[in-house]
């Protein structure tokens, strides 16, 4: 007793002991290295304790003492959240579909089904309000980074006031990791100059493996270890990110039972799997294939998934489906055969993707309970983090990076040339949003849409064998992204932190579900009564039970017109009671006008609340908005040394502006091939490189066709200068801020020279408005991941002549005051 009591008084001391004695759990004897102690937590990191040892003149007549070591609360569970990407809730077998998920499956038998779970609609806010317990526009996530704007809703930062779950159990003694994917960092914070705070290690992870951004090519990814760009799958054909991740999760939590088996883990496993590009094995296109699940087209794919879900329960089996949207996605029946060719492989190749995925998932699960863990563990599975992709468009799309650059409607014939290679590394592939509907069943629209449930309602099953036992059961409470932080805390045992790094807190913003856990609870009343969704200026309302929410007027693949000038106001707003219409089918926006009214107003101060405002309904005009990156304010850029991996959000950008490229190289006597400059890669980008002795310039136009500028003359040994100079004819990104594209995407003329003498020119018809490929970088001195031109080289096509200096100079469009004044114009007569 006398040990504990000074344990107890060095604590008090120290700031650690805030709670009733009998809420503090010491273990062991004070000041020996086996002691342990929990936290108040309200302090991270918790203040080191005072010294209680004693100090004389030496060590002889010294008693020594070792802090105690940070753990947990007795019992607490180890953790393992995972969440699948661009799933809605009609895809798993767990809710009704078709596809077989038996990993969800099996954490539903265990556990629960929840059948009223909700995500903001769009990938990186579903993603800030997981790990924070706070609404996406409140952790700066109004959308994703590469569409941050300099408002605090929307700048893309999780502010050091709202301290991660990560990080909280980190300081509370949890090993912290995230595997997969990372869409938080600031698309401006994610080069390797930093700053790291953003990255997962520095938001409480104490190991990452996984990529930065919103999607990856699963055969060659952008990869990173911590922050070390890592390439797993060089010289392993048919190496793939969704096995990969699994791998090193699994290898991550064998190392650590067997170095610290006592210490519980805290997993965030969030696979790429399934946003596009859809990419699978063919292991799993081969059985997916076998089913012939989609052979019937995508109506009775939505029948099927309905009445499967009524058999589980996981809908009220007075759910309707809504009618067809014929007006934007044709009926199965007038599809022409190759069309029905077409959209069938796209499903099947998705699915295979899905069920690649679940199986991966599975794999960690089953490793937890090869450890002998998975009884104390608790596991939260959430199908998506939106409702299912539709940016493929009407048709699908072998190259989702062609959606970025307005090109959304690529003829059948076009895709077919692609049938055998779909979801191979030779596409970068989406379905058709006809299968998106379908698999969003009972729902209507999907991801973007954040207005109706389609876009935002997720499937989820939670087990944790030593704390749920109603296993198999069923919860209808309302539920949201942000209520998963507090749940985790209550379970654990852990407060949510007053101050951080001395940072004041901003107060957590979900309502734990863990009441739920209990059978007693099954049928309680929801405890998250009130919740906004806003999404591109879409937006809705949730109150007890009713659900208000704006008229879709825009489909997620119609992202490159003018955009609703006064999202606000000028909208039409429906009305649904979702405690009678589970699958939001009757508007009674017209019969209940005061309740609309009253609804709007409470829409209004949430939106007030947690930093919703200003409204913006603007899509791919965010994407090239200016913001804060490494670019910006310059216009010239030297390089003097080879390197690789510079994100495209922190690297000179060519699109929409005239620019000079200028090489001073020297060439050995037995030639000097090799890439000079690159950025992107096989899907979209350009290249600047020496092959068979000559320069070229090379446009990839996303994959559809090339542009080539090529030197007729072999260069000879000795130095040269080698200047590719763009003129570009458009205004500029500037008219965007006139809600106008017409200064993007413009013509331009090109012209290569060598040591001043001009060797081609050309002019290009039309140049990428919006983006390369995401998650291919900007090189010098070589070419990592795919490479612009597979017919000309294969990566990496290291320069071998000496690079002495690269130039990039910008010399990007302004607008006159006259062409400020006519857009200006124009805007207001649009309002």
């Amino acid at each position: 007793m006398r040990v504990r009591r000074m344990l107890l008084i060095a604590l008090a001391g120290a700031g650690l002991w805030l709670q009733p004695a009998a809420a503090q759990q010491v273990t062991g004897e004070l000041g020996q290295p086996s002691a342990t102690t929990t936290i108040d937590g309200s302090q991270l990191p918790s203040p080191a304790p005072a010294f209680g040892g004693t100090i004389n003149d030496n060590a002889l007549q010294s008693k020594p003492w070792w802090a105690p070591r940070i753990v947990p609360p007795k019992g607490a569970p180890n953790i393992l959240l995972i969440m699948t990407d661009d799933s809605g809730y009609g895809v798993p077998s767990t809710f009704g579909g078709v596809i077989p998920t038996p990993a969800l499956d099996r954490v539903a038998a265990s556990g629960l089904r929840y059948t009223q779970m909700h995500s903001t609609a769009l990938c990186s806010p579903t993603r800030a309000a997981l790990i924070t317990g706070r609404n996406h526009h409140s952790a700066g996530f109004g959308v994703i980074s590469e569409q941050s704007t300099g408002f605090p809703g929307y700048n893309s930062i999780i502010g050091a006031d709202k301290a991660t779950i990560g990080r909280i159990l980190m300081d509370n003694g949890y090993a912290t990791s995230w595997f997969g994917k990372d869409h938080n960092v600031p698309a401006f914070e994610a080069s390797q100059a930093g700053p790291f705070t953003r990255w997962p290690i520095g938001m409480g992870f104490e190991y990452f493996y996984g990529f930065i951004g919103g999607d990856a090519n699963q055969w060659q990814p952008n990869l990173f270890r911590n922050t070390t760009q890592i390439y797993p799958f060089q010289g392993k054909p048919g190496w793939n990110l969704i096995t990969g991740m699994a791998d090193d999760a699994i290898d991550y939590l064998n190392r650590l039972n067997q170095i610290q088996p006592d210490k519980p883990f805290f997993l965030h496993f969030v696979p790429g799997g399934v946003h596009a590009p859809h990419h699978p094995t063919q292991e799993w296109v081969d059985k997916i294939h076998a089913m012939h699940l989609f052979d019937d087209g995508w109506e009775k794919l939505r029948e099927t998934i309905l009445a499967n879900q009524k058999k589980l329960g996981v809908v009220p089996q007075n759910t309707e489906l809504g009618p067809w949207p014929k007006d934007i996605l044709k009926p199965w029946d007038e599809a022409t055969d190759d069309e029905k060719k077409l959209f069938i492989r796209q499903a099947e190749v998705f699915a295979a993707y899905v069920a690649y995925t679940d199986d991966s998932i599975g794999r960690v699960i089953q490793a937890v309970e090869d450890m002998g863990k998975l009884d104390n563990t608790l596991i939260i599975y959430i199908n998506g983090d939106n409702g299912t992709s539709a940016e493929g468009g009407p048709l699908g799309t072998p190259n989702e990076v062609a959606f970025f650059n307005g090109l959304n409607m690529l003829p059948v014939e076009v895709q077919m040339k692609f049938y055998d290679v779909w979801g191979t590394e030779k596409t970068y592939n989406h379905m058709s949003a006809g299968w998106s509907w379908a698999f969003d069943t009972p729902f209507s629209w999907f991801k973007q849409i954040a207005s109706h449930l389609g876009g935002v309602r997720q499937g989820m099953a939670v087990s944790w064998p030593a704390g749920i036992k109603d296993a198999g059961g069923l919860r209808s409470q309302f539920a949201h992204v942000i209520d998963v932080v507090p749940t985790i805390l209550e379970v654990a045992g852990v407060p949510a932190p007053e101050m951080v790094d001395g940072i004041k807190q901003a107060p957590i913003e979900g309502t734990s579900f863990a009441y739920t856990f209990d059978a007693a609870n099954a049928t309680a009343p929801t405890r998250h009564t009130t919740q906004y969704f806003e999404m591109m200026g879409d937006h809705a309302l949730y109150h007890d039970g009713w659900l208000l929410s704006t008229k879709v007027i825009r489909a997620p693949w119609e992202a490159f017109g003018p955009a609703n000038p006064d999202p606000l106001n000028n909208v039409t707003w429906e009305l649904y009671n979702l405690n009678e219409d589970y699958s939001q089918t009757r508007d009674l926006a017209a019969q209940n006008p005061g309740k609309v009214e009253e609804l709007k107003k409470v829409f209004y101060a949430e939106a007030r609340k947690y930093n919703v405002l200003p409204l913006d309904a603007s899509v791919a005009a965010r994407i090239v908005a200016p913001r804060p990156n490494l670019t910006a304010g310059r216009s010239e850029f030297v390089y003097t040394h080879p390197m690789v991996g510079l994100p495209q959000g922190d690297s000179p950008l060519l699109l929409n502006t005239s620019y000079t490229v200028t090489a001073e190289i020297e060439v050995p006597a037995t030639g000097g091939d090799g890439m000079i400059l690159t950025s992107g890669g096989r899907f979209a980008g350009y290249g600047f490189y020496i092959l068979n002795g000559k320069p070229v310039w090379l446009w990839n136009m996303v994959d559809l066709e090339r542009l080539k500028w090529e030197g007729k003359d072999v260069l000879t040994p000795g130095k040269h200068t080698i200047t590719f100079d763009f003129v570009y004819d458009g205004l500029g990104a500037g008219t965007l801020a006139f809600n106008d594209f017409s200064g993007v995407g413009g013509s331009g003329t090109g012209t290569l020279s060598v040591d001043g003498q001009v060797v081609d020119t050309k002019k290009m018809p039309k140049t990428l408005p919006m983006i390369l490929q995401w998650d291919e970088s900007f090189d010098v001195g070589s070419d990592t991941l795919t490479g612009v031109n597979d017919a000309d080289y294969q990566p990496p096509f290291p320069l071998t002549s000496k690079l002495n200096k690269l130039t990039v100079k910008l010399d990007r469009p302004e607008l006159s005051e006259a062409d400020r004044a006519r857009l200006e114009a124009a805007m207001k007569s649009k309002d």
